[in-house]
């Protein structure tokens, strides 16, 4: 084969592997863009799904806080007898259980309102036990008294995470 022959043949596959490259690439640009388009739109199918989900475990988790929140508590739960200890322990369990009740729904909060709901029910049982430590506290209605006294010159700890909750709620929409 002499070198006009190969030359000739080299100069016929320019245009072949030209044409042979620009169809890869548009080829490729196209499936890109086609699972491009079906992740969008199996992202927005299972958005459209999760949405109710999401929006509910807010509202579980803003009624968990409605029902932790001392005044409501210790009007919801009486004590059995009059020992401070026994109601401090009873009103402790009752909040643990309420969020025992409501554990699965962190998985469609964020984190950080997660912290700040657990945050809010650690301080609750916080001053739940302050009250009970104290020297005047001598029984489960003194307790209460001192607890709801408590109350109303502060804000429960459980408002700020509302306010969270509602924050967080008004950046889905």
């Amino acid at each position: 084969m002499d070198a006009a022959k190969i030359a000739e043949l080299f100069f016929y596959a320019i245009p072949a592997l030209i044409t042979g490259g620009i169809a890869y690439y548009f080829f490729k640009e196209h499936i890109q863009n086609e699972f491009n388009r079906r992740r969008f739109m199996l992202q927005r199918d299972m958005q459209k799904e999760a949405l109710p989900l999401r929006l509910q475990a807010y509202e579980r988790m803003a009624l968990f806080l409605e029902r932790i929140t001392p005044a409501k508590l210790l009007i919801r739960v009486k004590p059995n007898s009059s020992n401070k200890d026994d109601y401090e322990a009873l009103l402790i369990a009752t909040i643990e259980q309420e969020l025992d009740h409501n554990i699965s729904q962190q998985i469609y909060v964020s984190d950080e309102c997660w912290s700040i709901i657990n945050a809010a029910k650690n301080a609750t049982i916080q001053l739940i036990r302050k009250a009970s430590l104290l020297e005047k506290t001598t029984t489960s209605d003194k307790l209460r008294e001192i607890v709801l006294t408590e109350m109303m010159e502060k804000q429960p700890p459980s408002n700020a995470a509302l306010s969270f909750i509602k924050k967080e709620v008004s950046e889905i929409w």
